[in-house]
């Protein structure tokens, strides 16, 4: 194996570990303040420290993990604060990718964007529901071609995937998100971008702030 093979197979390991560790935090498997050990996660994907301590770093900064003197690493806290964090960066980024890349916003994907909200309004399974909602916001912030962009807003779309899951079932969020996200592509499709931008900040901070209050009164 060259070195630039071990150097890929590396970076795959360190994504797979990655996403396995954001799956069990977003869906509750690993509950907040839970350890995190090192040596653990290595036996059990049969890897050395480098890749999971590189995924431990990705999850740092995405705020699913903490790292703490004397405690080592454990599932971040849901934290009312890292919400509306998370929320205003979102915000602000997907806006940015929404103005970038509406030149490029053509039929296929708004079609896409279409599909992705009748597939949400047709399920009350909340992480199929996710799924279809990240699905939707890429659709229309994925033609800016920003790549290091889209997989900023990525990550902080993984972080509020796992406040959603903590909280949905004391929030009303289906009906106003999906009416949110008819008015955004309604503007889009007619071509009014200021409108729209407007829409997609207000529908994002919305869900952030309820998502923050729900977490505070908890």
């Amino acid at each position: 194996m060259s070195f630039q093979d071990e150097s890929e197979a590396g970076a795959s390991l360190t994504g797979r570990i990655a996403r396995s560790l954001a799956q069990r935090i977003l869906t509750g498997a690993l509950a907040p303040g839970a350890a995190v050990r090192q040596d653990h996660v290595a036996a059990e994907f049969g890897a050395s420290h480098v890749p999971v301590r590189e995924a431990f770093r990705t999850l740092e900064a995405q705020g699913l993990l903490i790292s703490e003197p004397r405690r080592g690493v454990r599932v971040a806290p849901l934290d009312p604060g890292l919400v509306l964090e998370v929320t205003a960066m979102r915000a602000a980024l997907e806006v940015l990718a929404l103005r970038r890349g509406f030149a490029r916003l053509g039929p296929a994907e708004l079609e896409t964007a279409a599909a992705a909200l009748a597939e949400a309004e047709a399920s009350d399974d909340v992480q199929l529901w996710e799924a279809a909602n990240r699905r939707f916001h890429h659709a229309i912030t994925a033609p800016c071609g920003m790549q290091r962009l889209l997989a900023t807003i990525e990550g902080l779309q993984r972080t509020s995937a796992r406040f959603l899951f903590a909280a949905w079932r004391e929030l009303d969020w289906q009906p106003r998100s999906e009416a949110e996200h008819r008015h955004i592509l309604a503007e889009l499709a007619a071509g009014r971008i200021d409108a729209a931008a407007r829409a997609l900040e207000a529908h994002i901070l919305a869900a952030g702030d309820a998502l923050a209050a729900r977490l505070a009164s908890a």
